[in-house]
C-alpha cells in the first residue's frame, strides 16, 4: 500500500501535525517493509527528498508567518502532477481549505480513496473569540456557515479521522457522517523518565534548587490561550514571589506580551526558547520541569502534553478541553474556569501534591496506551478498511463517502 499525506500545516518550526507525519514515516521505515509513503507540503523551494521507503515533495509556496514559516500551498497542479505520478493507493489531506478540496477532487480523477485529518478545530478556535468584533449575532451566524462548510467539505470524503472521540461526537452532531476517532501518539523511546539530566537543563536555565520550573510548549497566540498563562504567571510573582520560573517554548503573535512579562518579572524568572528542533533536547526540557503548564481550552488533542507525561512530568491545565481524555493522572487541582487568576490557583495547588508520583502514573499511562506503533495499527487497519469499501461501493469508480456505520470500529 502507498499512502500520501498531504498539508500546508507543515514548517520547520511547526509542532503536532509535523510530528504525526514523520512518526508515521519512521513507523512504516520500521515496521512495514510492505508500505511505501509520500508527503506533499509547501516548503521555500521545489525539490524532492528520499528515504527507505517515503518521499517528501516540497513545493515552492509563498510565506504567510515569518514567526511560525507557515506558507500557503497555492500551485495546485504542482500537486495534481505529484499525485497522477506516484499513484497513491490513498490519500489523506490534513487541511480544511484549498488542499483539501484539491485532494477529493485529485482522488476522484485516479478513482483512489481520500480521508481528511480533521487535527484542528478551526471554528471554535477562530470564531468563539470573534464576539467582540462581530456582536453575538454576528458571531452565531459566523459559526453557522462554518458548519456548513465543515459538513459540506468533510462529507466528500470516504472518512474524517479525528483525535478525540469527544470531538467525534462535535462533528456528528454537526451532520458529518463518516467521522473515525484516531489516537494520536508519542515516541516512548525518546520521550520517557530519565532523571539523570535534569539538574545540567535547571542549571543552565538558571533555575535555582528551591524553585518549581513551569513549562509550556506550543505557539505563542490567542487560539493557544497563552495570554492567560502569562497574565496567571504574573499573578503567581506577585503572591508567591521567586517560587517558580517559567520555561517557554514557542513563538507566535503573542511574543511581544511574552516580552512585556520578563520586562515585569526580571528574565532571571522568565526563560524563552523560540524553538526546539531537536526532540531529545525538548524530552530534555521536559524531564527538567516540575509541571507542565497546558493553557489551551480548544486543543483536538493536546500532544505537548502527552510528551510531558511520557517524560514523567504531570499537566496542569483548565478543564473543558477535548485534552482532558489524555491526561494520565489526577486533575483534581485543574482550574475550572478559563481565567488568570484560576489557572494561577491551578498551578499553585498543583505544585504541593506528590509530582513525582503523578509523574510516575503519567508515564505508565502514556506508553501503554499511546505509543505510536500501537496508534499506526490501528490508523492502518481504518486505511484497509477504508480502501476495501471504497473498491467495493465504488465498483464504476465513483467515489461517494463511506458511512461511519459501513466501517468496522476499532
Amino acid at each position: 500500500m502507498k499512502i500520501c499525506d498531504l498539508t500546508q500545516f507543515y514548517s520547520p518550526l511547526s509542532g503536532g501535525v509535523k510530528r504525526y507525519l514523520h512518526e508515521k514515516i519512521a513507523y512504516i521505515d520500521q515496521y512495514s517493509p510492505e508500505m511505501e509513503h509520500v508527503l506533499i507540503v509547501p516548503g521555500p523551494k521545489t525539490q524532492m527528498t528520499a528515504g527507505a521507503r517515503s518521499r517528501i515533495y516540497t513545493i515552492h509556496s509563498p510565506l504567510l508567518s515569518r514567526a511560525s514559516r507557515y506558507r500557503a500551498l497555492l500551485n495546485l497542479r504542482a500537486v495534481e502532477e505529484i499525485l497522477e505520478r506516484e499513484r497513491p493507493d490513498i490519500i489523506e489531506s490534513s487541511d480544511p481549505y484549498q488542499i483539501g478540496w484539491k485532494a477529493i477532487s485529485i482522488g476522484h480523477s485516479l478513482k483512489v480513496p481520500v480521508v481528511g485529518f480533521y487535527h484542528s478545530h478551526f471554528p471554535e478556535a477562530y470564531l468563539r473569540s470573534s464576539t467582540k468584533f462581530l456582536g453575538r449575532g454576528g458571531t452565531r451566524r459566523a459559526m453557522k456557515w462554518t458548519r456548513a462548510y465543515v459538513r459540506k467539505l468533510y462529507n466528500r470524503f470516504q472518512a474524517t479521522l479525528v483525535p478525540s472521540e469527544i470531538l467525534a461526537e462535535v462533528l456528528s452532531g454537526w451532520g458529518v457522517r463518516n467521522v473515525r476517532a484516531v489516537r494520536l501518539g508519542v515516541n516512548t523511546e525518546v520521550f520517557r523518565p530519565r532523571p539523570d539530566d535534569a539538574k545540567s537543563t535547571r542549571a543552565s536555565l538558571g533555575v535555582a534548587t528551591d524553585q518549581k520550573l513551569l513549562l509550556y510548549v506550543g505557539r505563542l497566540a490567542r487560539e493557544k490561550n497563552t495570554q492567560t498563562l502569562f497574565r496567571a504567571f504574573q499573578l503567581l510573582q506577585q503572591q508567591r514571589p521567586n517560587e517558580f520560573h517559567l520555561l517557554i517554548i514557542g513563538d507566535g503573535p503573542q511574543r511581544k506580551e511574552l516580552r512585556g512579562l520578563q520586562s515585569r518579572n526580571c528574565s532571571k524568572h522568565v526563560s524563552w526558547i523560540q524553538y526546539c528542533t531537536d526532540s531529545a533536547d525538548l524530552a530534555s526540557c521536559y524531564r527538567a520541569a516540575d509541571l507542565f503548564v497546558h493553557p489551551g481550552v480548544q486543543e483536538t488533542f493536546g500532544l505537548v502534553a502527552l510528551e510531558s507525561q511520557a517524560c514523567g512530568t504531570p499537566v496542569v491545565g483548565i478543564r473543558g478541553s477535548y485534552m482532558d481524555r489524555v491526561i494520565c493522572h489526577d486533575q483534581e487541582s485543574w482550574a475550572r474556569e478559563n481565567s488568570a487568576e484560576a489557572l494561577a490557583d491551578a498551578i499553585e495547588g498543583a505544585s504541593t501534591a506528590k509530582l513525582s508520583v503523578l509523574g510516575e502514573c503519567a508515564a505508565r499511562g502514556a506508553e501503554n496506551l499511546y505509543s505510536w506503533p500501537r496508534v499506526f495499527e490501528e490508523l492502518f487497519c481504518i486505511y484497509r478498511e477504508v480502501c476495501a469499501n471504497y473498491r467495493r461501493f465504488n465498483g464504476e469508480g465513483q467515489p461517494q463517502a463511506v458511512h461511519h456505520s459501513q466501517l468496522p470500529q476499532i
